[in-house]
């Protein structure tokens, strides 16, 4: 399944956020796996397993440090589909593997995004307890103009 395209995914998605708790696993945990990535293990709710299976190869991710910080710090891109969670022993998880792309010159902390009215309905703010979820074409330009990132980090 690791090497297929989603046939779930609609062409137009394409832009995640992920959340990790920092002083579990932080952006700089993720820099130093270097190209070989991370998978991204854990996740125990069953949309946001749902929309793992959704990510396809190349999809882009914001990395959004939570319970501590509460920023975005960090994009990432997805390198692995959906396959079962090594951490998870029922058998019904599943995680991607990502890798680090670059880091967010300034991070774009909750506040800026709930302050933002063009980022109203960003399920960053509506959605605010799911750890993984999916950000429109619009959410995402806005979300790297606030942090300081140019067009081309955005989509490398």
């Amino acid at each position: 399944m690791a090497n297929k395209q989603s046939a779930l995914s609609p062409a137009s998605t394409g832009f995640w956020l992920l959340k990790s708790e920092p002083d579990v696993f932080s952006w700089d945990d993720l820099v130093s796996r270097g190209d070989q990535g991370e998978p991204w293990t854990g996740v125990r709710n069953y949309q946001a397993r749902n929309f793992m299976r959704a990510m396809r190869l190349g999809d882009r991710c914001f990395f959004y440090h939570s319970n501590e910080g509460l920023a975005v710090v960090g994009l990432c891109k997805v390198i692995a589909l959906a396959h079962p969670d090594p951490d998870d022993t029922t058998g019904k998880w599943e995680c991607v593997d990502v890798r680090a792309i670059a880091p967010v010159p300034k991070p774009v902390t909750l506040a800026a995004v709930k302050a933002n009215p063009k980022l109203a309905a960003m399920r960053l703010v509506t959605s605010f307890r799911l750890s993984v979820q999916p950000v429109t074409k619009a959410e995402w330009a806005e979300v790297g103009r606030m942090g300081g990132l140019d067009a081309k980090t955005l989509m490398e």
